[in-house]
C-alpha cells in the first residue's frame, strides 16, 4: 500500500512551552517533493515516545504521503517532568489539543484532513481530543486504545483502594504492581530490546499517580463512548494482555458515528503499530492505509463527506499560543 514514488521522507523537531510553562519536544515527518494527502497527528502510548517509539510508524503514513505530526507529552521521552509521572491526564490532553490544532489552523493546512492516530494510552488520548472538540477532527485510527484495563492488569479491589489511598500522599513513588508491560505488550523480541535500550521510555513500574490517573481514564471513557461520533477504524490484537479486545468490539457497538471500522487480528498481541512481527505490521497498516485513502482520496460516501467538510471548513478560532524554545 507504500506510494513507490515517494523515496524520501523528511524529518525536524524542535522544542515548545506550553500554556503552564512546561518544556515539550515535537517531530514532524512528510515526503520530500511531494503534496500531503492529510495532516496525522500521533498519540504515543504510556512510557513511550514518539520520535523513537513511533518512528517506524510516522515513516510507514509518510512515504504513503501523509504529513506526521507527533508530540511528547510531558512525563514522557523528550519532554519535561518526572519520567513516566502523570500527574494530570487532562492537561497532557489539552497539551496535544493546543499543539495539533495550532498546525491545523496554518492557512496551508486549513483544508486538509485532520487524523488522530492513538496506540493504546495513546487511543484515550485520541477519543479524548475528539470529546474535547467533537466536530473538530475528521478521523481517528484507534490502536488497542485503552478504554478499559484487561482484568490481568488489573490489581484486586482493596489493593485499588489502597493504592488510591497512597496515590494522594506519595504520587511520584513507584509502587504499582503490575506485570512487565514490555514483556506482553510488545511481540518482537528485537523492538523488546530496542525499548530497554530507549533512553526516552519510562521502564519502572507505574507511579502511584500515574496509574491513578490512567484507571479513572479508563473507567470514564468506558461509560462515555456512545459519545464518539466521528469516523474512526479500531485496530486489535486477539491476544491482547494489556489492554481487553473485548473493550474494542464495545467501542464499535457503543459508539453514535455512522462510519467505524473494527478489525481484530487473531495471535496479534498489544502493540500493532510497533511492536508486531514484520510481517504482522504489513497487514494492519495495509489496513490502516486503505481506510485512510478511502476518506482522503478514494470516492464514495466516505470521500464525498470528506470534501464537503473541507469546503465548509472555516476557521475562527485563534489558536492558543506556544512558545519556541531552544534544545
Amino acid at each position: 500500500m507504500e506510494n513507490s514514488d515517494i523515496k524520501k521522507i523528511k524529518y525536524e523537531e524542535e522544542f515548545i512551552e506550553n500554556s503552564r510553562g512546561v518544556k515539550l519536544f515535537t517531530c514532524k515527518w512528510w515526503p520530500e517533493n511531494h503534496e500531503t494527502k492529510a495532516l496525522i497527528f500521533l498519540c504515543h502510548g504510556y512510557a513511550m515516545d514518539c520520535s523513537i517509539s513511533m518512528r517506524d510508524c510516522a515513516s510507514r503514513l509518510a512515504k504513503n504521503g501523509y504529513e506526521v505530526h507527533g508530540i511528547d507529552c510531558e512525563g514522557h521521552g523528550r519532554s519535561s517532568g518526572l519520567q513516566g509521572l502523570i500527574p494530570n491526564f487532562d492537561h497532557l490532553v489539552d497539551d496535544l489539543s493546543q499543539h495539533f490544532t495550532k498546525i491545523s489552523e496554518k492557512k496551508e493546512n486549513r483544508a486538509k484532513m485532520r487524523i488522530i492516530m492513538g496506540e493504546s494510552m495513546g487511543g484515550a488520548m485520541a477519543i479524548k481530543l475528539h470529546m474535547k472538540k467533537p466536530d473538530y477532527w475528521d478521523g481517528a485510527v484507534l490502536v488497542a486504545p485503552m478504554c478499559k484495563i484487561a482484568d490481568e492488569m488489573k490489581p484486586n479491589p482493596l489493593a485499588i483502594l489502597s493504592l488510591t489511598y497512597l496515590a494522594r500522599f506519595l504520587p511520584t513513588w513507584p509502587l504499582t504492581p503490575t506485570p512487565d508491560i514490555v514483556d506482553i505488550a510488545f511481540r518482537d523480541p528485537n523492538v523488546r530490546n530496542e525499548v530497554r535500550s530507549n533512553p526516552y521510555t519510562y521502564k519502572g513500574r507505574p507511579r502511584l499517580q500515574t496509574s491513578d490517573q490512567l484507571y479513572n481514564v479508563s473507567l470514564d471513557l468506558e461509560k462515555r463512548l456512545k459519545e464518539v461520533s466521528l469516523p474512526f477504524i479500531v485496530l486489535h490484537g486477539q491476544d491482547d494482555k494489556v489492554v481487553d479486545p473485548s473493550v474494542s468490539k464495545l467501542l464499535y457497538e457503543s459508539t453514535c458515528s455512522a462510519d467505524k471500522t473494527l478489525k481484530l487480528y487473531p495471535g496479534m498481541w498489544h502493540s500493532l503499530s510497533y511492536g508486531e512481527l514484520r510481517e504482522n505490521l504489513d497487514i494492519v497498516f495495509s489496513d490502516v492505509f486503505q481506510w485512510l485513502e478511502n476518506r482522503v482520496s478514494g470516492s464514495g460516501p466516505e470521500f464525498e463527506a470528506q470534501q464537503k467538510r473541507a469546503n465548509d471548513r472555516i476557521s475562527t478560532t485563534t489558536p492558543t499560543k506556544t512558545k519556541l524554545v531552544k534544545s
